[in-house]
């Protein structure tokens, strides 16, 4: 991430046009590519297309055989439950944003994956920073405790003293020592401008609507993922890889 630093030069007076028509561009590029990743998710079959997405991203981020893949695989292995997200944007300048669209599966006592439940992932930040990054992450949830955090009605990364989170990534560093105790272990690849990406802040909300889209009713992700009364078999393909790499 590109840093600005020094001291600002502030004047009285109206803005002039020219940095106001800096800073609608920089809104507006900032807006384009988060608009454009919740778009997908509001399309009539957008719930299939995020899991379709989630598949994709699982096979890509997890089977191109470098180390820190590896180091994932091994981590998935053990994992109580996986939070993928094939696309979040990050974007800044002087304000920032980062979004994108997940979903939750969780391992059955039998080792098998449930069907996903769907969420949603914002955050803001205001600093003095350049930079758009367009990044696929997977979150492996390691205990019951981080899955029942995650499962509350907003779980934010960081906020929970009791959450402990590790990072491990192509362009991101990390090992898997400083993971080893981890309850959280999110492992992301990353394109742009941003040397790395965090989600230390972000919100994790459940999409009860993508949720009733896919499910054909109203039901909570506890349901789906917990107790896994709902199936589509749509989903068949990204429980398929999921069992491919995480056993």
């Amino acid at each position: 991430m590109t840093q600005l630093s020094g001291t600002a030069t502030h004047t009285t007076g109206k803005p002039s046009n020219r940095r106001i028509s800096r800073l609608s561009l920089a809104a507006l590029l900032i807006a384009a590519p988060l608009s454009a990743c919740a778009g997908d998710s509001n399309a009539p079959n957008g719930a299939q297309e995020l899991v379709d997405r989630s598949t994709l991203s699982v096979e890509t981020m997890l089977g191109d055989g470098s180390s820190q893949a590896n180091q994932a695989t091994q981590f998935l292995r053990r994992a109580k439950a996986v939070v993928v997200c094939p696309r979040i944007f990050k974007a800044g300048f002087f304000f920032g944003g980062e979004g994108g669209d997940c979903v939750l599966v969780s391992r059955a006592a039998t080792g098998s994956w449930s069907d996903p439940a769907f969420y949603s992932m914002g955050s803001g930040s205001f600093g003095l920073q350049i930079g758009v990054q367009d990044a696929e992450v997977l979150m492996m949830l390691m205990n019951t405790t981080a899955l029942n955090a995650f499962l509350n009605s907003q779980f934010k990364i960081g906020a929970d003293a009791g959450i402990s989170v590790a990072t491990i990534g192509a362009g991101i560093g990390g090992s898997t020592g400083t993971a080893l105790g981890a309850d959280i272990i999110t492992f992301a690849k990353a394109r742009g401008l941003y040397g790395g990406i965090s989600l230390s802040g972000s919100v994790f909300s459940n999409d009860s609507a993508l949720d009733q889209q896919y499910y054909g009713q109203l039901i909570d992700p506890r349901q789906i993922v917990i107790t896994m009364s709902a199936n589509n078999a749509g989903a068949n393909p990204l429980r398929a890889m999921l069992a491919k790499f995480g056993g």
